[in-house]
């Protein structure tokens, strides 16, 4: 690994990952806790008042984080040099969803069910407080060290470009996310579970599709809160070959500055080493079945909502049988929700109504680009795919093959609209002795197509070895 550059007293690591924003990096913090970095593509931060809006949407995410929603990937700093952005977490950004589904050999369906349950009460949390997420999908789900999911980059794909994404943007990348979950990591009956659970979301919301998924627990396997095989999952893929690179070169000090703590003139004013944000440990939930905190048996988040929706269905059931309760207040209050309910309804059929469906993507063609020179023992070919779209919205299925048989899980990736080319990586590490090693790199994209038959591209690289 390319260890040494540091970006406001955090030192990369080399380890990386591409999103649709930049390169992550894992990086160490000045305390030397595992931490995340982002380098930002200067072309997505390159629209006017790209700056001003990553700062209100990172701002917001910290004000959220110090209530104590913990289920997103916590941000320390925003900053600037060398003309470049820099986004710095004080949690580790890898890996995601997306990594664990390349790696194969996934954790089992009680894992996914917790996972989709905690993104959900997370995108309810957000939504309750007039945000979304924008860009959901496996490559924007973080994975903590005990198996919690965090949502990365809320927020940011839609600050860059100006956009306000709607509610149902995330309701339908919520539902995309379950299903292939269900495809991934379940069968029988808990892939059955998932794939209601992302119709009842389709049809009634991320509430719904909750209570869904909380009512058909009793297929996943016993235990499945703890998120033990979750955690094995984890350890699995530190321990594998991961994707590396050359750490980017290092800012003068002097150069970085903070975007974050602005004067009142509206200057920045040089940043000092970026510090976590301090995390809370209350919790904010809203809607039916979320518990209260229990400060003798805490648990994760996920475990919370699982009991608790067990807990408010026995409640449920006592309450048919009981007597001596104040009714007259009762319909009151059931007339009043149920008035309530019709507006919102209304309401969302307008906007339902209202809204044209957009365009939706296709790919038109693909291109690969392998390295030029020749690999040297125990090196990584890092290969990039190019993907050119139409421009429009939706998820894009995809399979990377290579010739030397080792098979790689199809994947999935949600992109926007007005996006026509997307960047797919592919690190392949070769070692051992040889001479004239060929490897070849096939980017295979499966659906959707604009000639319906599945495109692909394709690169080589050599590979050379002679210990003597």
């Amino acid at each position: 690994m390319h260890d040494g550059a540091t970006i406001s007293g955090y030192r990369l690591t080399g380890r990386t990952r591409i999103s649709e924003l930049g390169t992550w990096n894992d990086a160490i913090s000045p305390d030397g806790v595992p931490s995340g970095v982002l380098r930002f593509d200067p072309r997505a931060v390159a629209a006017p008042d790209a700056r001003e809006r990553l700062v209100s949407a990172v701002s917001a995410d910290r004000r959220l984080l110090l209530s104590g929603l913990s289920s997103l990937l916590p941000v320390a700093d925003l900053v600037t040099a060398r003309g470049e952005v820099w986004l710095i977490t004080s949690r580790r950004a890898m890996p995601t969803v997306a990594d664990l589904l390349a790696g194969g050999g996934g954790p089992d369906s009680g894992s996914a069910g917790t996972i989709l349950v905690e993104i959900a009460q997370a995108l309810l949390s957000l939504h309750a407080a007039g945000l979304t997420h924008g860009a959901l999908h496996p490559g924007t789900v973080v994975i903590a060290e005990d198996g919690s999911a965090m949502l990365a980059e809320r927020g940011l794909l839609a600050a860059a470009r100006g956009e306000s994404p709607p509610v149902e943007r995330d309701i339908a990348a919520w539902a995309a996310l379950a299903r292939t979950l269900s495809a991934s990591w379940a069968g029988g009956d808990a892939a059955r579970l998932f794939d209601r659970a992302a119709a009842a979301a389709s049809a009634g919301g991320l509430a719904y599709a909750r209570d869904t998924l909380l009512a058909g627990r009793d297929v996943l396997p016993p235990g499945f809160t703890t998120r033990d095989r979750l955690v094995e999952t984890l350890h699995r893929w530190s321990a594998a070959d991961v994707p590396t690179s050359p750490a980017p070169p290092a800012p003068d000090p002097g150069q970085i500055v903070t975007l974050l703590h602005a004067d009142r003139t509206g200057s920045a004013r040089t940043a000092p080493p970026a510090r976590p944000a301090p995390e809370s440990d209350v919790m904010m939930r809203f809607g039916p079945g979320v518990p209260t905190e229990d400060p003798e048996n805490p648990g994760n988040t996920a475990e919370r909502i699982w009991r608790s929706g067990q807990d408010q269905m026995a409640t449920l059931h006592g309450q048919k049988g009981s007597r001596g309760t104040p009714r007259r207040g009762r319909r009151r209050a059931t007339a009043w929700a149920g008035t309530i309910l019709l507006a919102v309804l209304i309401a969302a059929g307008i906007l339902w109504l209202r809204q044209s469906p957009g365009l939706a993507v296709a790919v038109e063609k693909v291109d690969v680009r392998g390295p030029k020179k020749t690999l040297t023992c125990d090196g990584t070919a890092n290969i990039v795919g190019v993907v050119t779209t139409n421009g429009g919205e939706g998820s894009i299925r995809y399979v990377w093959l290579r010739s030397d048989g080792q098979k790689l899980a199809e994947q999935q990736l949600r992109v926007l609209s007005g996006s026509t080319s997307v960047e797919l990586p592919l690190h392949w590490k070769v070692s051992g002795e040889s001479s004239n090693f060929k490897g070849t790199a096939t980017l295979r994209v499966l659906s959707p197509t604009t000639s319906g038959k599945a495109v692909q591209g394709k690169a080589s690289f050599l590979y050379k070895c002679q210990v003597h």
